[in-house]
């Protein structure tokens, strides 16, 4: 059976990745961004539409078993607390609208533990009519990758079902993650950051001690100094992570394009889901979906 979801605020695609390894198959996705369109585009073809979600007619869609949703983190996540601008947003609406009315026969909402904070978000997310609901919190990508990174996942389906808690037995390790000679820009606001002139020091991660990483973020495009790797060939014996170090340390294969400027393809990886976590996702619907068959 080919099991299909339409994927909205999909970003570069991260999620999406790890639903098509899991074997779904990406119907339509749906994204704002040019150029994480563009990165989409390069990796699974032109079924992504640019567009502003919020103007988009439900029943103009293509019809699928799933809606996933990976509406922006920015003004619910802890950072957004810090800098006073943890105000939520109306584009869960949005997903509600799409879900009161295609009615898919599962969902999937993805976002920061922080969003627990909004009550009414999450009553709108996991109090559907005639859906159970299953909430995951924190799902943590360092079960499988050498990243810190929470994650609060929200599985509605039709019919009563178990889904099985994410799980693995051999994460990766930071090491395994590094190149070998890495192409990294370090600018003089790196060593600014090392030397006390911000208000935060960097998170230095080495993986000799056996650290992980912190979390990818976005704006790790705009100041690399604030997460670095020990590596004795560079002055200062650390250096900012490369794009493709970073894409691996959210379980991104190597085979995977970003035909932007590295700017973007940070701001690309941080805003994504990490692979695992999606084609855990992907498998439990599959079982979901193979078990409770539609004719």
């Amino acid at each position: 059976m080919d099991i299909t979801v339409n994927s909205y605020f999909c970003g570069a695609g991260l999620m999406d990745l790890g639903l098509s390894k899991a074997g779904i198959t990406i119907n339509q996705a749906f994204e704002l961004d040019k150029d994480a369109c563009k990165t989409y585009r390069a990796n699974f073809g032109d079924h992504i539409k640019e567009c502003d979600l919020t103007s988009e007619l439900v029943l103009e869609q293509e019809s699928c078993h799933g809606m996933v949703f990976t509406y922006p983190c920015t003004k619910y996540s802890t950072a957004a607390n810090l800098n006073g601008t943890r105000t939520g947003d109306e584009l869960f609406l949005h997903a509600l609208r799409h879900l009161a009315i295609a009615r898919p026969e599962f969902y999937i909402v993805e976002n920061v533990p922080g969003m627990r904070a909004f009550p009414i978000v999450i009553e709108a997310m996991t109090k559907m009519p005639d859906y159970y609901i299953q909430v995951f919190c924190p799902v943590q990508s360092e079960l499988w990758l050498p990243q810190r990174r929470d994650r609060l996942i929200i599985i509605g389906t039709k019919r009563q079902f178990s889904i099985r808690p994410p799980s693995n037995t051999k994460p990766v390790l930071l090491s395994e993650i590094l190149e070998e000679n890495p192409q990294v820009n370090i600018s003089q606001s790196v060593y600014a950051r090392l030397d006390g002139k911000y208000r935060d020091k960097p998170i230095i991660s080495d993986p000799e001690r056996g650290d992980i990483a912190p979390t990818c973020v976005a704006h790790y495009s705009k100041d690399k100094g604030t997460r670095l790797v020990v590596d004795k060939k560079f002055p200062r014996g650390v250096r900012p992570y490369s794009v493709r170090e970073y894409a691996r340390l959210q379980g991104v294969d190597d085979s995977f394009i970003f035909p932007v400027s590295d700017n973007a393809a940070y701001r690309q990886i941080g805003n994504g889901v990490s692979v695992p976590v999606g084609q855990w996702i992907g498998s439990e619907m599959i079982r979901y979906m193979n078990k409770n068959t539609i004719n």
